[in-house]
């Protein structure tokens, strides 16, 4: 009975946020004369109408789940990594230095692009790392800073020394040789390399979070940092290597979005998709089983909004409200429960 009733309050969390923000849509769908019913079946569509759509909305599923993974880490020991965006762009950056430099057969070239990304965004997220310890410096503002930085350093290099033969363009660098491209399913935007990376991703993540030492420290650490240092746990080895896991993961979705989907890098080679990422985790709570899911129903909407300008003459910016309306309905709900659980005591 008791394990009924903690299944039917969880249901109930979930429920109640995600009316309130279609509702919330509805309305802003109903403003701009538009029918809700219409939109979103045009959503559906536009998700999964064909297997094209399909692969494309696994292809933005693939970076928001590794972002995700990686800042569970650092949500779970307490901190606003905003820097997942920079950590992303530094991973592209890093396949690309390695397919440049490196003239080697794709079962080398793959590999050394991969974990050449994987560094890449780990050593630029310990940068953050460092100005939080030793700088004193918070890690949203070291983050933010990080990737206004990791910008401007795609751009010099696209339009400086890795800019195309005799022109300088905002497409971006040369296109990847094939040895450089990763595989694909029959001509579709997503391959093999890129679902087992994620799959690897949330295995690594569920398990060193949920079955390790480590992990309860990270969320002793995340709970009351003086007292696990009163405790004797290592404050700072842990948070750098939270932080480490999550700008690895992070490079690794920038190098995927760079080798897999565009074949070479572009000034906006992230795709936002570090942002959004952040608003997955806390959608989730970070619990690692649920970022998985929401991730899927986030590239979902992402895809299927693509569909609204198309069919409706409607910004596809709404699928952004839908997600972050949700966001926000789950935090009031959140904060509601709390104050009822404070009050009851």
């Amino acid at each position: 009975m008791r394990m009924e009733k903690v299944l039917a309050n969880r249901l109930l969390q979930l429920l109640l946020p995600f009316s309130l923000a279609l509702l919330f849509t509805s309305l802003v769908l109903l403003w701009a004369g538009a029918s809700p019913i219409e939109a979103y079946g045009n959503m559906l569509r536009g998700a999964f109408g064909s297997r094209e759509k399909w692969a494309d909305v696994l292809v933005a599923w693939v970076p928001l789940v590794l972002c995700g993974m990686g800042l569970a880490f650092t949500f779970t020991a307490g901190l606003w990594n905003i820097g997942i965006e920079g950590q992303m762009i530094l991973g592209a950056i890093g396949a690309t230095w390695v397919v440049r430099l490196l003239q080697l057969p794709s079962y080398l070239l793959l590999p050394a692009s991969i974990l050449s990304s994987l560094l890449a965004g780990a050593l630029w997220s310990l940068v953050a790392g460092i100005l939080r310890i030793y700088g004193k410096v918070h890690e949203i503002f070291a983050g933010l800073g990080l990737n206004f930085l990791a910008i401007g350093l795609t751009n010099y290099l696209i339009f400086g020394p890795w800019k195309q033969p005799g022109t300088a363009t905002m497409s971006g660098t040369e296109v990847f040789p094939s040895q450089a491209q990763l595989p694909n399913f029959g001509g579709l935007a997503l391959g093999p390399v890129e679902i087992g990376i994620a799959g690897m991703a949330i295995g690594l993540t569920a398990i060193l979070l949920r079955g390790t030492l480590f992990g309860l420290k990270l969320n002793a650490i995340g709970r009351n940092r003086h007292a696990a240092f009163l405790m004797g746990l290592r404050i700072d080895r842990n948070l750098f290597t939270a932080l480490a896991l999550a700008g690895g993961m992070a490079g690794i979705a920038g190098g995927i979005q760079a080798l897999g989907l565009f074949h070479r890098l572009i000034p906006s080679i992230s795709s936002g998709y570090g942002y959004l990422a952040i608003l997955v985790v806390l959608l989730t709570g970070s619990r690692v089983l649920w970022i998985a899911p929401v991730a899927f129903f986030f590239a979902a909407v992402i895809k299927g909004s693509l569909q609204l300008p198309i069919e409706m003459h409607l910004d596809s910016s709404l699928g952004g409200v839908l997600q972050g309306a949700l966001v926000l309905s789950v935090m009031l709900f959140r904060g509601l429960q709390s104050r009822m659980l404070k009050e009851k005591e």
